[in-house]
C-alpha cells in the first residue's frame, strides 16, 4: 500500500495515508484493550524507537534475540496503522502496541482498562528539528520546504499527527487519575538510562537483576540501535524513504536544535512555549549539560531536573 501522496483527516488531525485509512483510524479508536497491554504514546520523534526497544528487551529479560531478528513494527506495531490487526492476531503474550494518537481519540477505549501507558516526551525544539529531518526523507510525508517554514507549522500545529503542545498537554492533564500511567522524558532516559531502565521495569512488574539490566542498556544504547537493521529502517525500500537524503537514526542527542535555530526563532518558539505550556508542571532539557549556562538555564526555568511525574 503505497498511497504516498494521500493524507487521512480523522477528528480534524492529518495522518499520511501511506500507513493510515479511516478504516485503520477507527478501529484505533474502537479499540479493545487487554489487561495486560502495555502502549507506548509519544508525539512522533520523541523516543519512540527508543521505547519499543527498552520493552522488548524488558519482556525477554535482556535476551536480544527478538529485536534482532523481528523488525520492531512487527513487534510493537502502531495501533493506528493498517497492518496492526494482523499482526496482534499472531501475537503470543503480553502485547506491546504503539500509538501517536493524542488522548481524546484513545481515551473512550481506554477507560475503565487495565492497561499500561507509558508517554514519552522530548524537548520540542529537538523534536521539531528531528521530524523537520524526517520529511526530508519519508516519501510518505511532505516535503518540509525550508526549516523556517517547517518550525511555523509545527507550532502552528499543522503538521501530520497534530499538534505538539495538545498532544503532550491532553495525555498529561489529569491521566494519572483514570490510567494505569507512567511518564518519562527521552532527556531522562539519555542522562540515566540504568536509572530509567529500573523506574520503567518496576512499573511494569518486570523486576530484572543487574545483570539483566547492564544487558538491557547495552543493546538498547543509540550505537547498538543505529547498526539494527530491525531498528534503523534500512529495511524500508528508497522507493518509501530516500536513504540518500539522511538516516533515521540520525544523532539521538539533546540540543541539536542549537545546530539550526536562528535567534529569532529560538525567541518566537519560547513565546509560542510559554504561550501554550506556562501553567503546565513539566519540566524540559532544552541542552545538554556541558553546553548549558547554569545561571541562564536557572533564569529561564529549564535546569536539568527530573520529570516531577514519575511513575503513577
Amino acid at each position: 500500500m503505497a498511497r504516498l501522496d494521500v493524507t487521512e483527516t480523522f477528528c480534524q488531525i492529518a495522518f499520511p495515508g501511506h500507513l493510515h485509512t479511516q478504516d485503520s483510524l477507527r478501529y484505533a479508536s474502537d479499540f479493545q484493550f487487554q489487561d495486560t497491554d502495555t502502549l507506548i504514546v509519544t508525539y512522533p520523534k520523541s523516543g519512540t524507537t527508543w521505547m519499543q526497544e527498552v520493552l522488548t528487551l524488558l519482556f525477554s529479560r535482556g535476551d536480544p534475540t527478538l529485536s534482532q531478528t523481528v523488525p520492531n513494527w512487527a513487534r510493537a506495531p502502531w495501533l493506528e496503522q493498517y497492518y496492526c490487526p494482523e499482526v496482534l492476531k499472531a501475537s503470543q503474550g503480553p502485547r506491546i502496541i504503539t500509538t501517536h494518537l493524542p488522548y481524546h481519540m484513545l481515551a473512550p477505549a481506554l477507560q475503565g482498562s487495565k492497561v499500561k501507558v507509558i508517554y514519552v516526551a522530548r524537548n520540542p525544539k529537538d523534536v521539531a528539528v528531528s521530524f523537520y529531518h524526517f520529511h526530508k526523507l519519508a516519501k510518505f510525508l511532505p516535503q518540509p520546504g525550508s526549516f523556517g517554514e517547517f518550525l511555523d507549522n509545527f507550532l502552528d500545529g499543522t503538521l501530520y499527527y497534530g499538534s505538539w503542545f495538545d498532544h503532550v498537554r491532553g495525555w498529561t492533564n489529569q491521566t494519572r487519575d483514570n490510567l494505569n500511567f507512567f511518564y518519562i522524558t527521552y532527556e531522562e532516559m539519555w542522562q540515566d538510562l540504568s536509572g530509567s531502565l529500573e523506574k520503567i521495569s518496576a512499573f511494569l512488574q518486570c523486576p530484572l537483576v543487574a545483570e539483566k539490566l547492564n544487558s538491557i542498556q547495552k543493546h538498547c544504547s543509540f550505537s547498538n540501535m543505529k547498526e539494527n537493521a530491525m531498528v534503523n529502517y534500512t529495511q524500508i525500500p528508497d522507493e518509501i524513504m530516500d536513504h540518500s537524503k539522511g538516516c533515521f537514526m540520525r544523532k539521538g542527542i539533546i540540543g541539536d536544535w542549537k545546530t539550526i535555530f536562528t535567534e529569532e526563532q529560538n525567541l518566537r518558539f519560547d513565546q509560542v512555549f510559554e504561550s501554550e505550556m506556562g501553567s503546565s508542571q513539566l519540566r524540559f532539557v532544552w541542552e545538554h549539560p556541558e553546553d548549558c549556562d547554569p545561571a541562564e538555564s536557572l533564569a529561564r526555568g529549564t535546569v536539568m531536573e527530573k520529570s516531577i511525574l514519575g511513575a503513577a
